[in-house]
Order: C-alpha cells, then sequence, then structure tokens
C-alpha cells in the first residue's frame, strides 16, 4: 500500500513523494525497506535513540512524538502525540482493519483467560463456524493448526495482531477468539480491533507493578467491555460486577449471584463436572465438562454465553462443551499410559495396580490461581497432594512470593520451591520469600529445590502410587529464564521423562512379591 494512504487512513497527512509501504514496527532491529519505524519512548528506552538504525535498514517513514525532532535525510518524520496509537492505526490501516471483516470475542480477565478462549474457540470451530484463535498459548488459522509466538507474552503488539487476524481473513476464517492482557489495552496493542463480544472473567490483584493500583488495573481492563457491541461479566466478582448497569455488560454469569447464566449443582467426578445451569432463555440446562476445578464452570459460563451472542444453538452448545479436548498446560494431565506399559512389560510389574501418581501441568502462578488449582485437586487425590512452584523474577509482582508459598504449604500436603523465570533476580532471594510466607504460616510442609528439572524430578520419583502431583506456573511456555540465558522448556515433556525415570527405579514383580 502506498505511504499516503495508510498514513491518511491513520489520520497522518505528509505532502512529500509517495513509496510503497511493506511493513510497520517499533522495534529497529526487525526493519526492512519499505517499513515505517515507529519511535516509541519506553520505560527504558527511547526509540529515537534507534532510528540511525531503522535508516539504515531501509525505514521510508519516522513516526514519533518528538516535536523538535528533524532528519537529514529524505524521509518523512511525522510527530504524533501518541505513538503507540499511531503504530495500532498504522498497522490496521496497513492489513486494512481485517476485525471489520470477522465476529470478534475479547477475552480480559486476572485468571480464566486462556481456558475461557480455547472453549469458546471450541464451540464456535465445532459449530462450523471457522475461527481463528489468539492466546497465551499460541494461535490458530481456520485449519485449526497451533502456532507458537517466538516472545514471551500474553497479546503481540499491534503490527503482529493485525497481521494475525488479517492471516485469519484471508485463511477463510469467520470469527476470532482474541486473549486480551491489561498490557494489551494498556499499551495499545488492540487498539483498531473491532470486537464483537467483550468478555471480563474476574480481577484479582496482579501486575500492580505496571498498573499501579487495584483501580488503574481495572480501568484498563474495563476498556475491552466499554469496546465491546456485547459485554459478558463475572457477576460474583466485586470488580467485574461494577460493570454491570445499562450502559455495561448486557450478560452475566456467576455460581453466587443472579446473572443471566447462572450454574449450580456441580458434581466434580474424575471424568470432569457435570452441573445445572439456567440460561437466559429461562429454562434450566443440565451440562457436562471434561475438565476438574470448579472454577472452570465459570469459564464454560463464559464460553457458552459467546458462542449464544454469536447464534450458535444452545443444544449444540452443550453437546460440544462435553467434547472440550482441554487446553495445554492448563489442568493438563500427563499421561503416562504408553510409558508404564512399554516399562511394566520389561520390568514385570502388575498393570493393574498403576505405579506411578497422577500428574497435572498447570500454568497456575498466582495466589488466587493456585489455591484454586489445589483446591480443585483435593477431591480426587488419593493420596498426597504435592505442589512443585516457583515465582517469577525482575519487578514482575515481586509481592507475591510470600504468598505463593503461604497458599502452597496451606492447601498441599508438601510444597517444594523452585525456579520460574528468575531472570536478574537472586533465586535464593525468591526462594527465600516464599519460604518466609510458609514460615508466616506455621507450615513446615516445604522444602526448596533451585533447579526446576530437579525438583521436578524429585516430586514424581518420591511420590507414592496414589499421590497427586501438580506441576504450577509454567503450563505451556516453552522458554525457562535464567538470569541473563533464556532456555527451551517443555513441563510436559520434563514429567513425562520424570515418569519414566520412575518407572526405570521400580522393582521387579518377584521383589514387589
Amino acid at each position: 500500500m502506498l505511504r499516503s494512504k495508510i498514513l491518511q487512513a491513520a489520520g497522518l497527512e505528509w505532502a512529500g513523494g509517495d513509496v510503497e509501504i511493506v511493513g510497520i514496527t517499533h522495534n529497529s532491529s526487525w526493519v526492512q525497506p519499505g517499513y515505517i519505524f515507529v519511535a516509541i519512548c519506553g520505560a527504558k528506552s527511547d526509540g529515537h535513540s534507534f532510528i540511525p538504525q531503522a535508516l539504515e535498514r531501509g525505514a521510508v517513514a519516522i513516526v514519533g512524538e518528538n516535536f523538535n525532532w528533524t532528519l537529514e535525510q529524505k524521509v518523512p518524520y511525522l510527530h504524533v502525540e501518541n505513538a503507540r496509537q499511531a503504530l495500532a492505526d498504522l498497522s490496521s490501516a496497513l492489513y486494512s482493519h481485517p476485525s471489520q471483516e470477522l465476529e470478534v470475542v475479547g477475552i480480559t480477565g486476572t485468571d480464566g483467560k486462556t481456558t475461557t478462549a480455547w472453549l469458546t474457540h471450541h464451540l464456535l470451530s465445532s459449530a462450523g463456524i471457522k475461527t481463528g484463535l489468539l492466546s497465551t498459548v499460541g494461535y490458530k488459522l481456520a485449519d485449526d493448526t497451533l502456532h507458537h509466538f517466538p516472545a514471551h507474552f500474553t497479546t503481540p503488539e499491534a503490527p503482529e495482531v493485525q497481521r494475525l487476524l488479517r492471516e485469519m481473513v484471508s485463511s477463510g476464517c469467520q470469527a476470532a477468539v482474541l486473549e486480551v492482557s491489561s498490557h494489551a489495552l494498556a499499551l495499545e496493542r488492540v487498539r483498531g480491533v473491532q470486537f464483537e463480544v467483550g468478555v471480563f472473567t474476574n480481577l484479582t490483584p496482579e501486575h500492580l507493578d505496571f498498573h499501579g493500583s487495584m483501580e488503574g488495573y481495572f480501568a484498563e481492563k474495563r476498556k475491552l467491555i466499554d469496546r465491546s457491541r456485547i459485554g459478558i461479566v463475572n457477576a460474583d466478582n466485586e470488580w467485574t460486577v461494577r460493570l454491570h448497569d445499562p450502559k455495561g455488560a448486557s450478560e452475566t454469569f456467576a455460581l453466587e449471584r443472579e446473572a443471566n447464566w447462572r450454574a449450580g449443582e456441580i458434581v466434580q467426578r474424575p471424568e470432569g463436572l457435570e452441573f445445572e445451569f439456567s440460561a437466559p432463555n429461562g429454562k434450566t440446562h443440565h451440562a457436562t465438562l471434561p475438565m476438574i476445578g470448579d472454577f472452570n464452570v465459570y469459564n464454560a459460563l463464559a464460553a457458552m454465553a459467546s458462542a449464544c451472542a454469536l447464534k450458535v444453538p444452545l443444544e449444540q452448545i452443550i453437546s460440544d462443551l462435553s467434547s472440550f479436548p482441554g487446553v495445554p498446560g492448563r489442568m493438563q494431565l500427563v499421561q503416562a499410559s504408553d510409558v508404564r506399559f512399554q516399562t511394566s512389560k520389561t520390568k514385570g510389574v502388575s498393570s493393574s495396580e498403576p505405579p506411578s501418581p497422577q500428574v497435572i501441568v498447570d500454568f497456575a502462578h498466582t495466589p488466587p490461581s493456585l489455591e484454586k488449582a489445589l483446591q480443585a485437586l483435593r477431591p480426587t487425590a488419593r493420596g498426597r497432594l504435592i505442589v512443585v512452584l516457583g515465582s517469577a523474577g525482575g519487578p514482575r509482582d515481586p509481592g507475591k512470593r510470600a504468598p505463593l508459598g503461604w497458599v502452597a504449604t496451606q492447601y498441599a500436603d508438601h510444597a517444594i520451591f523452585t525456579e520460574e523465570d528468575c531472570r536478574d533476580t537472586p533465586l535464593e532471594d525468591i526462594l527465600e520469600e516464599m519460604e518466609r510466607g510458609a514460615i508466616t504460616a506455621g507450615r513446615s510442609n516445604f522444602e526448596s529445590v533451585p533447579d526446576r528439572r530437579d525438583a521436578i524430578f524429585k516430586a514424581i520419583v518420591e511420590a507414592n502410587p496414589e499421590d497427586t502431583v501438580l506441576l504450577a506456573g509454567k503450563g505451556p511456555e516453552d522458554t525457562l529464564e535464567r538470569a541473563f540465558e533464556t532456555i527451551s522448556w517443555n513441563e510436559v515433556e520434563v514429567a513425562r521423562a520424570a515418569l519414566e525415570q520412575r518407572l526405570e527405579l521400580l522393582p521387579t514383580r518377584d521383589s514387589l512379591s
């Protein structure tokens, strides 16, 4: 697209000559010939200092907030009031506003975003609506193949969001489900996305280092509801319920308070959840969901309300809910049956009594989400409930480290504290804080094993067959950040390797008998 057309579509003008624009970015190392470079003044650096690099790599226009900036080169410098907004507007214009060709469902909240997004995607896709997905776990186009992001964030920057939406349209998608973080809203990453449905799952303390206060956190999150034609909010949460007014949400879901979608009589079985719910049609229905944890009923209600808002028949929604395959790294049961049977044959161990504990991988990394995960597993635990967890380093919510230690030792029988993206914070400092939280709770049922792989192996290899082991905090993430290095990581594969080692160490049938 020509530079003049993109600039005009974004509300900017320049009277100079015209060139073809092939891309837009705020990262100078990503610039290619024909790109517009947007110089953003961030918390740690000013994008203007990278303009020479952007020009060297072929930038044909510069956009920024420095009204005194001049360029000797023959490329325009366009002054804007807000560079992040300009980045989003330019990106939307470059990709011809793809969200206008899709029915977009946006999902925000402290907990439950990913599961609700995947549930919604499943219900829409099962109903025959080709649906794209953009979530923490990765993204999907119309062919339903999961692709992973190279970077470590919930929502990509505005150019990537708009590019992926255009790819969804090009692949044949009719709808899209986006997991929307508070950072994405605050940093204008989803500006220009036209939301048909906005879901607000809940709000509990998190990212306060960035937002400053719960009110600031709430103000950013509520933008999604304000920008959506249909708002769907949790009526049980003290923050989200504030949006239930004539100008706010038009749909609510709850387990405790009155709501358009309200569930009750929840029964948790080994194979999943069963519950009754009342829908806006005034009738009561029965549903099954192959997931564990009562809190997932909230996610199911939000997803059902979203699918219903896009005209999927309720009967089909209920039927398709029962076939949900789950979310990678979200209360994911690590199946070791193939390994068990192969090893059992070589070791002579009877397969009638499973020699391995139940192992669950979950992303729970905040005190409330960890508490929910442990409470969900407690009813199904035949023996001890063991949890392996860490807490992120750097400036990311250091105040949650001690509470995590408190929750882990209160709700699990044994806790192993370990690393979880410690970054530039000394790991021993993080572990000390988690231990302090446990000691404050008057608990001694914990130990610290710095290396995460060692911690996982210790938990699984030393567990009894009837125990349940929860590996919390990493979920589907494919990297582990240590000091100033980032290594590849796959929590499920590490757990499987630990299960294999456990089975290799089992005594023979003769010694067991």
